[in-house]
């Protein structure tokens, strides 16, 4: 299985309820690689950007309305099969349908205060990250696991 690197963002909810190194150690514990990381306040146009596949679903102003409420913490994660990994340590996008154990399931309090957003496909990972990270803020694991070098 080749390494993967996939987005991960702790939405407002899981911000504010103090839940961000939580969700770090959940990933960390699973064995994913964290390679990027930042704290910020999205305005609408990234919103859109991000989010540009809901375009006119009923629910898109509220999503954009709430993701650009607060802060959010982006991060960039890597391992082998990565998007997969993240998305079960995650769970199911509705809490009630999330197993015990993952993120959701756990901590998520309804379908829009779900904690966490993960890329879906290691494609749409690579365009949420260039969305997120510029190249140089992205760290490169080398062959020995505490060496870091910054990629270009």
């Amino acid at each position: 299985m080749s390494t993967e690197r996939t987005l991960v963002l702790v939405k407002p909810d899981g911000v504010q309820r103090g839940l961000v190194a939580e969700v770090i150690g959940r990933f960390e514990r699973r064995g994913l690689h964290l390679v990027a990381m930042r704290m910020l306040l999205m305005d609408r146009s990234l919103a859109e950007r991000h989010y540009a596949e809901h375009v006119g679903k009923p629910f898109f102003e509220g999503l954009v309305a709430f993701i650009t409420s607060a802060p959010v913490v982006a991060m960039v994660w890597e391992a082998p099969g990565a998007v997969a990994l993240v998305r079960s340590v995650m769970g199911a996008t509705d809490p009630k349908n999330s197993a015990p154990g993952t993120i959701r399931g756990d901590l998520a309090v309804s379908i829009g205060a779900n904690v966490v957003h993960g890329s879906d496909s290691p494609g749409r990972a690579v365009e949420e990250i260039s969305l997120f990270f510029e190249p140089g803020a992205l760290v490169e694991w080398t062959s020995a696991a505490q060496d870091w070098v910054v990629s270009s």
